[in-house]
């Protein structure tokens, strides 16, 4: 006979829980393999094998709808909220776009923008700068626009589109509607900068409206994945990439492992990833009734994966707090998993090794120099600033 499900009656999504989402993310995961959240009426796992089988099975967690799924929202609608075969048929139109061979013949370009900033950087060696507005962002909000083929018009808008999208993720409450503030303006260059006619014609951009052209996706679809990619391929890499910072910071250690042994970048910024992801949730809805443990999830329950705390699982890492560029990562799920894991991964790894290739170089030691100061959104998380000083080599 199936048990009650657990239930948890605090505010997962308010900015005490998002301030603390470490601490509450783990709370709820070792509660039970499913919790039912009171306030709004959905259900959570948290634990590794519950997350990763939940990610892997899309005909019992469905992508079509989640927790607060609203179609008509500022966020670009596709892919995340497709199944098979139309997710496949998108997927395969993503694969043209951004296939290795086309990603790494851009390598040279974020090389170059990657040693230059970094170059400028040195004259700052043993001040407190901020990871982010100093290192991460400008390098991301440079090389990613110009991969797609963005007009450089209205860049300074990135952050708050980025901020806007993941805080409009959760539930409509305050932290939802304090991101929508000033919004229209936002929204406006997005959609603007992604149309098709303000785009340069050899970036990426072009390139997926080209398989419009082609028939392979819709005139609409194609700016959707455009708007998507820019959505989903900026901030969650900055934030990554400052994590690393972070970890850096507190394991002086690994940083020298990493300069002593360049070939471990790409481990480092899955570790980055494991250990403090940047997206805390997926959401999913039951296709059918689940059964989770001695748990049963009938047909129709909205469903949220929690990859921070599975990433943080004892019952798979072992001392998972720890930071260990060397660890073994296979299935960790800070890329998502199975059949929606991250379409831009190779885009993002060239991006971390271009910008990290040039800091190894350059950079001696990492240290803090304060307390982060977190992305206020409800899905994504990280630190928004981050206090730091670095000692040139």
């Amino acid at each position: 006979m199936a048990k009650d499900i657990p239930v948890y009656d605090g505010d997962m999504w308010g900015r005490d829980a998002i301030l603390n989402s470490r601490t509450t993310d783990d709370k709820i995961r070792e509660l039970a393999p499913v919790v039912w959240l009171s306030r709004e009426n959905i259900a959570i796992m948290g634990r590794y094998n519950e997350v990763a089988g939940g990610l892997t099975d899309w005909q019992s967690f469905s992508n079509r709808s989640r927790p607060w799924h609203d179609p008509n929202s500022v966020r670009p609608e596709i892919l995340l909220t497709d199944d098979p075969p139309r997710h496949t048929e998108i997927r395969k139109v993503m694969a043209k776009v951004m296939s290795p061979p086309k990603l790494k013949a851009l390598t040279a370009d974020f090389e170059r923008t990657a040693n230059d900033q970094v170059a400028r950087l040195m004259a700052r060696s043993g001040e407190v700068i901020d990871a982010n507005v100093d290192i991460t962002r400008p390098f991301v909000h440079k090389v990613l626009p110009d991969l797609l083929g963005m007009p450089n018009e209205g860049r300074e808008n990135m952050s708050a589109f980025g901020h806007m999208v993941w805080a409009t993720m959760g539930p409509m409450n305050q932290v939802f509607h304090d991101a929508l503030v000033g919004s229209e303006p936002v929204v406006v260059w997005a959609d603007k900068s992604c149309t098709r006619e303000n785009m340069r014609k050899d970036g990426l951009g072009e390139a997926t409206y080209a398989l419009a052209d082609a028939g392979e996706i819709t005139h609409d679809e194609a700016k959707l994945l455009v708007m998507t990619i820019l959505a989903a391929g900026s901030d969650t890499t900055v934030i990554t990439m400052a994590t690393a910072i972070r970890a850096f910071c507190e394991f002086p250690g690994e940083w020298q492992k990493l300069r002593a042994n360049p070939s471990l970048l790409r481990n480092a910024f899955d570790e980055s990833l494991r250990w403090d992801s940047p997206s805390r949730m997926a959401g999913r809805i039951t296709a059918k009734e689940v059964t989770i443990g001695d748990y049963v999830l009938p047909a129709g329950t909205r469903t949220g994966l929690l990859f921070a705390a599975a990433n943080r699982d004892p019952r798979k890492w072992q001392d998972p707090d720890r930071f260990d560029i060397e660890r073994d990562l296979k299935g960790h799920v800070g890329w998502g998993f199975g059949l929606h894991s991250c379409v831009g991964k190779i885009m993002a790894q060239l991006e971390m090794e271009a910008l990290f290739g040039a800091l190894i170089k350059r950079v001696a030691k990492w240290e803090s120099a304060g307390e982060p100061e977190w992305w206020m959104t409800t899905i994504g998380h990280g630190p928004y600033k981050l206090p730091i000083r670095f000692i040139a080599a």
